[in-house]
């Protein structure tokens, strides 16, 4: 008996330190720029690090279960100055990870994703908002788990239209950003039978609004630039460039909701999202950071888990096998938004839910009810495979 007990247990420590040894190292790159950017309001200003606590969080998710896989994740950060280099920042995260989530702007997310297109390295987009990087100018090897600004207005029209509120005030800021979310509002406005009554541009013509006199200034310009409009239902804001929108609310000449860029607000995440057994989340987060979790955080936190659930259902830890597998059939991940999100084998879009929130609430959640799809209702948010112009190369 003493025989066989000393000898299970030095199978058990050679079969330890065999385990041990076959461990298999999976590294995640995480590419984003320095600094944020500002907000209207002191109240909502995001953290120096917004989306990267996100992906922190979802790496110790991914060991959770790699513990048992012998699958260990590590993450690496590398954070750019305006004048520093994408392509070799982009080529010195590749030495060592498979797998880069970025969160940058288009241009600079096209040429990380030029300079590893031969590498073998998976790209995870989690800021941009660029229909385009979905469409002319989408690239075979970057999953783009943020939504597009098209899921976003359409997220937001079927809310309206389902509500009865089809006549649109289109108000739009004078920026690239602006405009590009007023196309996506137009385009959702016609997809869904909602008509924009007029259009107005906010210029931007600088100054500062945080002043003694920016309150008195704002109560009296509000009303008078939206005054005079014909019979509207919702004025719908396109302001990513956060000049105005947040003005709006409470300030209209005529008393009408306010939705788009401020009031009611299309978004991938917000930190009163609670249902789905959302808030064991929220809390977790909290916890580790002192702060809520923006709609970055979750995008990256996504964008980690992607990489964790096809690693452990394909036992690899080898981008090829793992991105194979995401782009299948067979692949989905759970995300705390009441159904199982897949991917779009077209563009390599996350397919998601989107939520409409008020900025204290979660008012409601797209896609609506009645809104069919004959694959799938999530595919009614952003464009259909019928539409798309991506070319997978």
């Amino acid at each position: 008996m003493f025989r066989w007990l000393v000898g299970a247990i030095g199978f058990c420590v050679v079969a330890t330190h065999a385990l041990a040894a076959d461990v298999t190292e999976i590294g995640i790159g995480y590419l984003g720029h320095t600094g944020v950017k500002p907000k209207i309001s002191l109240v909502e200003q995001p953290a120096d690090n917004d989306g990267i606590a996100g992906a922190r969080l979802a790496i110790e998710d991914n060991n959770t279960t790699g513990k048992f896989l012998n699958q260990h994740f590590t993450l690496e950060e590398v954070r750019l100055k305006e004048s520093d280099d994408v392509a070799k920042a982009a080529l010195a995260l590749a030495g060592h990870n498979g797998f880069i989530i970025v969160d940058l702007p288009a241009d600079a997310l096209l040429k990380a994703a030029d300079t590893l297109r031969d590498r073998g390295t998976v790209l995870l987009n989690a800021g941009a908002i660029d229909d385009r990087l979905r469409e002319q100018d989408c690239r075979a090897n970057v999953i783009h788990v943020a939504p597009t600004r098209s899921m976003l207005a359409d997220a937001l029209a079927q809310y309206l239209v389902w509500k009865q509120w089809k006549r649109w005030l289109l108000v739009a800021g004078s920026h690239d950003t602006d405009k590009l979310y007023a196309d996506a509002l137009r385009r959702a406005a016609a997809r869904f039978g909602a008509k924009i009554v007029q259009e107005r541009t906010f210029e931007d013509t600088g100054g500062a609004r945080r002043t003694d006199s920016g309150v008195t200034l704002i109560q009296r310009q509000m009303p008078v630039f939206t005054q005079a409009a014909p019979a509207y239902d919702v004025l719908v804001a396109a302001d990513e460039s956060e000049v105005f929108a947040s003005y709006l609310p409470y300030r209209t000449w005529d008393p009408r909701p306010v939705a788009g860029s401020a009031g009611l607000v299309p978004t991938s995440w917000d930190a009163s999202q609670d249902q789905w057994g959302a808030v064991q989340m929220q809390n977790r987060f909290m916890k580790l950071n002192s702060r809520r979790m923006t709609a970055t955080d979750m995008q990256a936190w996504t964008a980690a888990r992607l990489i964790g659930e096809a690693t452990s259902r394909t036992n690899s830890g080898d981008p090829k096998v793992v991105f194979s597998f995401l782009k299948g059939p067979d692949f989905s991940v759970a995300a705390f938004k009441g159904t199982r999100l897949t991917l779009r084998d077209w563009n390599l879009q996350l397919r998601q839910p989107i939520l409409l929130v008020d900025g204290r609430m979660v008012v409601s959640v797209s896609p609506q009810e009645g809104f069919l799809h004959q694959v799938s209702e999530l595919d009614t948010l952003g464009v259909d495979r019928p539409e798309t112009k991506c070319k997978l190369l």
